[in-house]
């Protein structure tokens, strides 16, 4: 008798969106991780869709988080139509002919959720990244609070030793965060500043944007063309423009 085969499974890899101001930075890590084919399991929380909603105008609905989705990653941290839009509308929507998030390249699960799937460890899933991380959110994780399922989303994935990366975007900062964030180290994450680096040239602001999500990336081991790597030469994204 012929043994079946197991479908591939499903693992996603968990983005966090928390209240911190910095939504341009979610959207790129999300579209970068759609570009290399990695499926993605959205959790944005209560505070995050107010910075959202002031960042870029756009109200992410539960009913209608799909169309809010492409609205939202389709567009350029200046608000300009980001390049990747038509491929966003390919990839952040569920094909109408399969079970409701069984394959989908983007599952979203509401912050009050805690029966969700990534609440388990027992859920697959490769690692999260928290984009941007406020300073609270870090505190929840860091303490173990699981007040929402980002923090337990977090927790979970620290118990199981997966990667998680915290892009943390506020300033200044107190000790007590600080301190948060050391405990976080200690923990197994990745903290990462949301703090652009000069060095790849950048002459827009999405290109500035592009470089956190992509140092974000690094540190989750997922390949992307974010920005011009360092290689080791003096003044190299500058003769790069000019010989563009």
């Amino acid at each position: 008798m012929e043994r079946l085969q197991p479908a591939p499974q499903r693992r996603p890899w968990i983005v966090g969106v928390s209240g911190a101001s910095g939504t341009p930075y979610a959207a790129s890590v999300i579209r970068a991780l759609l570009r290399a084919g990695e499926p993605v399991d959205l959790v944005i929380s209560r505070a995050a869709r107010l910075t959202l909603l002031d960042e870029t105008g756009i109200s992410f609905r539960d009913a209608h988080w799909r169309a809010d989705l492409v609205r939202w990653l389709a567009r350029g941290a200046d608000g300009s139509a980001d390049a990747f839009a038509d491929e966003v509308r390919r990839l952040a929507v569920e094909s109408a002919d399969e079970a409701p998030g069984k394959n989908a390249d983007v599952r979203y699960w509401t912050a009050g959720d805690l029966a969700a799937g990534p609440s388990s460890g027992s859920y697959p899933a490769q690692g999260m990244i928290i984009v941007p991380a406020s300073t609270a959110g870090v505190a929840g994780v860091a303490l173990g609070l699981s007040k929402d399922l980002l923090q337990r989303a977090a927790s979970v994935t620290l118990k199981e030793r997966r990667p998680l990366i915290v892009a943390l975007r506020e300033s200044p900062l107190t000790g007590q965060t600080l301190r948060h964030l050391v405990t976080l180290d200690e923990a197994g994450a990745v903290v990462l500043p949301a703090s652009p680096a000069f060095y790849a040239g950048a002459t827009h602001i999405q290109e500035l944007v592009d470089f956190v999500a992509g140092r974000a990336l690094d540190a989750a081991g997922v390949p992307h063309a974010l920005y011009r790597r360092w290689e080791g030469e003096l003044g190299g994204a500058r003769d790069s423009h000019r010989a563009g």
